[in-house]
């Protein structure tokens, strides 16, 4: 069985995998697309600015929200139909929101998208936990995590383009490129992707309690949330402000993003190969440290080139950081089980990073300055990277497997395939809790 688990690592990925990432950049590209034009959308119906921003919290409040219900669903649904229910829903409060009457309109439809938004991301999670084989979790990681990315780098570009036919146009060209996302789902994902592995509801379900037992879910839960609101909340919200009083320059601002998000691509390519060869812990720790030390001196960075070289250096920690971790949940769900409630907790602590992190680190920044309020997001990531200093939270298979060899030489009770069981917490070997009960 572990002799196994190491040849997949140098196997093809499965073609469903690469559907998936496909599926991942036209989202990617058309959630790119309204960015620009949603607040200014927004605004057209006679509100003000705090308004308009609640037109684009509440796409992501009711995501945090309904994360527990979507993971549920997948448990009694199944990932494959629950991704293409979400798409769908996205899709359809996408075109509606192009043709809103009013403000109340256009909020219920961005509420709605948020739930269809969380349904088909912790279901893509899922399958690519059944699909992926346990030596490339890093790398499909990886290509995943690219896909959007490169899609929401575009996107913007196209979206403002669109924007000169019309505010409306992006939504509909978006709820459009959804429907062709879910049509390219339905059509090329089979209903049973792996051979070995059963359709979602024959599965025994993973509890989080159980999942909760393992150290590496832990760790990944903690890590989520600093994630969330360095790289994704505190990057969008504060950086672009900061950036703009300090430098003078919209174009600063949008220079600044995009060479953090660029660190975040290039770094993608190297860290999912590389969590897969030295295992999870070891970037997702040093990723949490470059992330606080580029935030520590970001505070700092009144000349162009300190800017613009911390910037690069938090995309860079992002792209740590990311791989590794996705790819601990996976380990701790396993194969064998449905993991939809595990993978919604871990969605639930990033979002909510992203929604309390800018708010947390505004108010100081309002208060105190920007270089205060850097070093409290540089003191979220520090904090959480203390949660990975346990060699226990390590779950990828290669150290599973050095486990397995000690734990036989200590008379470990072992299964019938020579996998270890152990004996630490729940969910410690490769597989999680799948072998546990």
């Amino acid at each position: 069985m572990a002799q196994n688990a190491l040849v997949t690592e140098k196997s093809r990925l499965p073609r469903e995998i690469w559907v998936l990432v496909a599926a991942a950049f036209v989202i990617a590209i058309g959630y790119g697309l309204i960015s620009p034009v949603l607040p200014a959308y927004a605004r057209s119906f006679d509100v003000g600015v705090a308004a308009a921003s609640v037109i684009v919290s509440a796409f992501a409040f009711f995501r945090l929200v309904f994360a527990p219900a979507g993971g549920a669903l997948i448990g009694r649904l199944g990932e494959r139909p629950v991704y293409l229910i979400g798409l769908l829903i996205v899709a359809v409060s996408t075109g509606a929101s192009a043709f809103a009457h009013d403000y109340a309109q256009l909020l219920i439809y961005r509420g709605l998208g948020g739930i269809g938004s969380t349904m088909f991301t912790v279901s893509a999670m899922a399958l690519l936990v059944r699909m992926t084989p346990p030596g490339q979790r890093g790398r499909t990681s990886s290509l995943y995590s690219s896909a959007f990315l490169l899609g929401g780098m575009l996107g913007p570009a196209l979206g403002g383009a669109l924007a000169g036919f019309g505010m409306r146009v992006p939504f509909i060209v978006y709820a459009i490129a959804l429907l062709v996302a879910a049509g390219v789902v339905a059509t090329f994902l089979r209903s049973e992707p792996t051979a070995a592995v059963s359709e979602g509801p024959a599965r025994v379900a993973l509890r989080v309690r159980e999942a909760f037992g393992s150290r590496g879910y832990r760790a990944a839960l903690v890590g989520a949330f600093a994630n969330g609101c360095a790289n994704f909340g505190v990057r969008a919200a504060v950086i672009p402000q900061f950036v703009v009083v300090v430098h003078k320059g919209a174009w600063v601002a949008g220079a600044a993003l995009a060479v953090s998000a660029v660190g975040t691509a290039i770094t993608l390519q190297l860290s999912g190969p590389a969590t897969d060869r030295i295992g999870r812990r070891p970037l997702v720790l040093a990723g949490l440290l470059v992330t606080a030390t580029s935030f520590v001196f970001l505070g700092l960075a009144h000349s162009l080139p300190l800017l613009f070289a911390m910037c690069t250096l938090e995309g860079i920690g992002a792209g740590m950081i990311n791989p590794g971790q996705q790819a601990t949940v996976a380990d701790v769900i396993g194969q064998e089980r449905s993991g939809g409630k595990a993978l919604a907790a871990f969605q639930m602590c990033q979002d909510a990073g992203a929604i309390i992190g800018p708010v947390a680190i505004g108010f100081v920044a309002d208060r105190i300055g920007f270089g205060w309020a850097f070093t409290v997001a540089a003191a979220v990531s520090a904090l959480a990277a203390l949660a990975w200093l346990d060699p226990a939270a390590e779950t990828s298979p290669l150290r599973a497997d050095a486990r397995s060899a000690r734990g036989k030489a200590s008379s470990v009770d072992t299964d019938d395939g020579g996998v270890a069981v152990a004996h630490v917490a729940v969910g410690d070997h490769h597989d999680g809790p799948a072998a546990v009960e």
